[in-house]
């Protein structure tokens, strides 16, 4: 059993950033546009809204296309780190008293991915395996000097 789900963990993970990355580019979008049932966007370069808001989007289509998923991960996990500890903890200790589990659980899911990588499905494997695929046909084109 344990082998079966080890040999899933590529998949599973690549479903896990899709879905995270989804629901955070998603939420920059309505901050930022107004669309999705959002319907008060907040203005061009105030802080921190208007960062937090070009970091979800960004961020979030980048790790959900898998491009740069470490990188934008590392990003998006301290704005979320930054949101819940100067936005919401301020307000009570908890989570749930502080209106923060969004904030929370993005931080910890995109902590996750700088670890993991993007898994299956993502645009860095695919990009890894043509550079990979062209060098190693580069090499075998070329002529070595006798």
């Amino acid at each position: 059993m344990s082998a079966r789900l080890n040999s899933a963990q590529p998949y599973a993970i690549g479903l896990f950033r899709i879905v995270v990355g989804l629901l955070f580019a998603c939420h920059g979008a309505r901050s930022l546009f107004g669309v999705l049932g959002g319907e008060e966007t907040v203005a061009a370069g105030t802080w921190p809204g208007w960062y937090a808001a070009v970091i979800e989007l960004v961020g979030g289509t980048l790790v959900l296309l898998g491009l740069g998923t470490r990188a934008a991960s590392f990003i998006a996990s301290g704005a979320m780190a930054y949101a819940y500890f100067d936005v919401h903890q301020p307000n009570a200790l908890m989570p749930i008293q502080n209106q923060g589990e969004l904030a929370a659980a993005f931080c910890w899911a995109f902590f996750l991915l700088i670890f993991t990588g993007s898994g299956a499905f993502g645009l860095d494997r695919f990009l890894a395996k043509r550079s990979s695929g062209a060098t190693k046909e580069s090499r075998e084109k070329t002529p070595v000097a006798a």
